[in-house]
């Protein structure tokens, strides 16, 4: 049976997405020109939007789509377009998606207010709403990220970077908006605490599986839009890298840690660290961790009554990790 694909994840929710897409493109209008000219362009090259459809389908499987529902899906995206626009000023990045960045196109101080601009405006939109929960779960998602952020920047490329240290970032950089997300999602339909606290921890558990995915991309990749091996190119720690490491023989450790750290790498350097990762089952551990994870989220769903959305959230968990780009 082939893999489901995001049309398929969004099918409960496609009258919802429609909504919120209309309600998204007004909250990112301004009256400022400048302003307005770059959210517009935002909005033209927005990605996947997976965190409106984690949103979506958390609220519909435990209640009714409401109009708070839709706003929390807007606060999250525009909390995630922001954290892209700050990503890549410290990045570096000329391209996004096929697309030039914010940065590239009006330079980093402009990029740095817009960044500054949304996080303030979501804010301000439950702030509005008087969504108090809802601000609190974002605001605690924001000071996660950035804490995962800080510690990736920190320790992400130090060779003898930890399994524990490794899942500590990954968890607060990638994993903590998905699992705002879910929980915001299900705030917006019941003040039930237990039910919001196991969304989050779907949302979390899904989050891990999703990174680790994107390390095995990163080595494994093909077709996937970015160059392979970007991670090794730029001495980024992923875990298979963990794996390979903590399974070689001294000398072998030393020689293959020397060439991570090698700021300009040739592709003969990254065919044999390519190589040694495969040797040292690096690919397998990751993919085993990544399922351990996947099966993890499937299980925080088994309380929620069936449904079609039930079944939505499970077939995004074989997307997730089954995906190629």
């Amino acid at each position: 049976m082939s893999a489901p694909s995001l049309r398929q994840v969004r099918r409960p929710i496609e009258e919802e997405l429609r909504i919120f897409r209309k309600y998204f493109k007004e909250v990112m209008k301004s009256r400022m020109t400048l302003l307005n000219w770059i959210l517009r362009y935002i909005h033209k090259t927005k990605g996947k939007q997976i965190r409106p459809i984690l949103v979506l389908l958390s609220a519909k499987a435990n209640g009714k789509v409401s109009e708070k529902s839709y706003t929390a899906a807007a606060l999250l995206e525009i909390l995630h377009t922001a954290t892209l626009v700050h990503d890549d000023i410290v990045d570096e990045a000329e391209k996004r998606r096929g697309f030039f960045t914010i940065n590239a196109l009006w330079k980093n101080k402009v990029a740095v207010l817009v960044g500054d601009y949304l996080l303030s405006r979501g804010m301000l939109l439950a702030l509005e709403n008087k969504y108090y929960t809802m601000l609190g779960i974002l605001s605690r998602a924001v000071k996660v990220m950035s804490e995962g952020e800080l510690l990736q920047m920190e320790k992400s490329r130090n060779p003898t970077l930890t399994e524990m240290e490794y899942f500590e970032i990954i968890k607060g950089k990638t994993a903590s908006l998905l699992a705002a997300a879910c929980a915001a999602g299900t705030a917006s339909v019941t003040s039930d605490q237990t039910r919001i606290h196991r969304m989050e921890e779907f949302g979390m558990d899904l989050g891990i599986a999703f990174q680790i995915k994107d390390d095995l991309l990163d080595i494994e990749g093909q077709n996937t839009g970015k160059t392979r091996g970007s991670d090794l190119i730029d001495r980024k720690i992923t875990l298979p890298v963990i794996h390979a490491l903590a399974h070689s023989s001294g000398w072998e450790k030393k020689q293959m840690q020397r060439l991570i750290a090698k700021k300009k790498k040739s592709n003969s350097d990254l065919q044999t660290l390519f190589h040694w990762i495969k040797e040292k089952d690096g690919l397998e551990y990751a993919r085993s961790q990544m399922n351990t994870f996947k099966n993890k989220a499937v299980d925080a769903l088994s309380s929620l009554d069936d449904s079609k959305c039930k079944t939505a959230l499970l077939e995004l968990c074989n997307y997730v990790t089954s995906r190629r780009k």
